[in-house]
């Protein structure tokens, strides 16, 4: 049976989530960062005022 979730993870790296997920006993198939809180802030810091 396949089944997709939506895991909400704070201050983590992704290689670290795959690990506690296969410790767990979940096969992982793939994942994916969708969004990542203060990737907007950091490129509004890189522009110029104007």
């Amino acid at each position: 049976m396949l089944s997709n979730f939506m895991l909400k993870v704070e201050d983590s790296k992704l290689p670290d989530v795959q690990k506690a997920l296969k410790a767990a006993g979940v096969k992982v198939k793939s994942i994916v960062e969708l969004y990542k809180e203060g990737a907007a802030e950091d490129k509004s810091e890189d522009k110029p005022d104007a």
